[in-house]
């Protein structure tokens, strides 16, 4: 037996790294593909494979296979699956031990379905168990000997690399384990902690405006409902903030609020973080995971910029929508969810539907209810009281004191057309309360370049008091700020509307409330 285990300078060295791929790539797939391909190396075969075994299902299902000089890793749309009484995996599973067959077409217990189906012919093979002391776990398999035959050395040295892999895979298997039930408590905790909060009130939305009145007067309308809704609107316009408004003062507030941006993720990966997967849907998935469908089970889910969703995605969130049913990946098994859509989008769905772009029947799915919160040009209205909230939020969050605006920074702030909206807004402010660095005063020159730019040819404002509430303090720059522009117009309402933004009545409104004569 010593002579038969001898090995060759040259295959010592290859046995040791793989035993050494096992400390040195932290990555399981490119683990498997490294042993894989150093195993065909090592025993001259044109390919390897390692078949997992599913208790729960019956079935062994292959996580990796090396054929030829290519590397295929299977996923969920084409992962092997067969039983586990059956071929040579099903022999070997029963009397727990290796074989190695030298012509599989004399031999009954070989099953030659996957020959057939992935274009391999097997000619012989070695087959051994991967087992741990706790369980188990699948089959590792050498397959065609190029030159000779396969023998009794060559399968135990495939045991004996047997053993290292199989508790590679299980400690994989728990990390697997560990990590999406850290995963599970991650999206409980963010959960719980919405759920804690006071709640999403209307008062979360900063704005006055008309434009804004008219957007709550539709957000009262589904806030008692269930109705599925459509934000349709700019990107930095607050879709989210929306969102959550309309569940935490809605009949599902005691319910969970899961969102997802559908352009984040690649569609293999959006598909199971969506509906979730099952145990060997894919190399990796070692584990069974709830998708965010099941984790807002009884509450809502918040598809952000779901104009991105691949057109196949599409369908199979059509079919979810309209049957309550999904299927996770790799799983014969529907589930049965309830829970309120609620989706935002930057595109204009119409369009896209008459492009090919986005699904016509789908669109209808979704648009029963359409809120379009207005891009900020279109409310500068508001734009004093989201910049004095922002500044205020983050010099307290970096511990700074709150500074104030000069009126020529207020002036700059309402003339600029803010094409990145509310998120741009704030951005700034964080930037302008770094550029303060403690000091009272937001100046001109603590602007970014862009916003500064339109000082040239601007005519100034006089300085105002500082002293007094913050509400009589805007009320004094609002006024300068009208009249200078009143002036620069000659006193025609219209254009001086237009250039701050407003409309006339809404000017006229101003000019009334603040007691301007012109």
């Amino acid at each position: 037996m010593a002579d038969e285990l001898y090995l060759s300078e040259k295959d010592f060295s290859l046995f040791s790294e793989v035993i050494a791929s096992f400390h040195t790539i932290g990555n399981m797939d490119e683990m498997l593909v490294t042993i894989l391909e150093k195993i065909k190396t090592i025993f001259d075969i044109e390919g390897a494979s390692i078949a997992m075994h599913d208790p729960a299902q019956k079935e062994f299902y292959f996580i990796r296979m090396v054929e030829g000089a290519q590397v295929e890793g299977y996923l969920h749309k084409t992962a092997p699956r067969f039983p586990d009484h059956k071929g040579v995996a099903g022999w070997v599973m029963e009397h727990d031990q290796a074989v190695f067959i030298n012509d599989v077409s004399d031999d009954r217990r070989y099953y030659d379905g996957f020959d057939m189906l992935h274009d391999f012919a097997t000619r012989s093979m070695i087959c051994v168990p991967l087992r741990t002391r706790r369980s188990f776990l699948g089959v590792l398999y050498a397959l065609n000997k190029r030159s000779g035959q396969f023998t009794e050395r060559d399968k135990k040295l495939l045991e004996i690399l047997s053993g290292t892999i199989a508790v590679s895979l299980e400690n994989a298997r728990f990390y697997g384990d560990l990590k999406d039930h850290l995963h599970i408590l991650e999206r409980e905790r963010q959960t719980l902690l919405s759920q804690a909060q006071t709640g999403f009130r209307f008062k979360e939305i900063i704005g006055s405006s008309l434009p804004m009145r008219k957007m709550f007067d539709l957000i009262a309308k589904v806030i008692d409902t269930t109705t599925t809704v459509l934000i349709q609107g700019e990107t930095g316009t607050g879709k989210e903030l929306i969102a959550k408004v309309i569940h935490y003062n809605g009949p599902l507030k005691d319910q969970p609020f899961v969102a997802e941006n559908c352009g984040a993720l690649p569609e293999n990966l959006l598909e199971s973080e969506l509906f979730g997967h099952a145990k060997g849907a894919f190399t990796g998935a070692l584990t069974e995971k709830k998708g965010l469908f099941e984790i807002a089970d009884g509450g809502t889910i918040f598809l952000d910029e779901i104009g991105e969703m691949p057109l196949s995605m599409q369908v199979k969130l059509l079919r979810v929508l309209q049957e309550g049913q999904l299927r996770p990946v790799g799983s014969n098994r529907t589930r049965q969810v309830n829970v309120r859509l609620i989706a935002s989008t930057n595109r204009d769905l119409a369009d896209e539907v008459n492009r090919g772009a986005f699904r016509e029947d789908l669109y209808y799915r979704i648009n029963v209810f359409q809120i379009t919160p207005p891009p900020l040009r279109e409310r500068k209205d508001d734009i004093l009281e989201l910049a004095l909230h922002f500044l205020e939020k983050n010099a307290r969050k970096n511990k700074r004191p709150v500074p104030v605006l000069s009126p020529q920074a207020m002036d700059l702030l309402l003339r600029f057309d803010w094409p990145g909206n509310v998120r741009e807004l704030e951005n700034e402010m964080m930037r302008a309360v770094a550029m303060a660095a403690g000091t009272e005063t937001i100046l001109p020159e603590m602007l970014s370049g862009k916003i500064r730019y339109l000082q040239s040819g601007r005519s100034e404002i006089d300085e105002v008091s500082f002293a007094g509430p913050l509400k009589e303090i805007v009320r004094q720059v609002e006024r300068r700020i009208i009249d200078e522009t009143l002036r620069r117009e000659h006193g025609n309402r219209s254009r001086t509307a237009k250039a701050l933004g407003l409309s006339r009545q809404g000017l006229l409104n101003k000019i009334a409330a603040l007691g301007i004569n012109s």
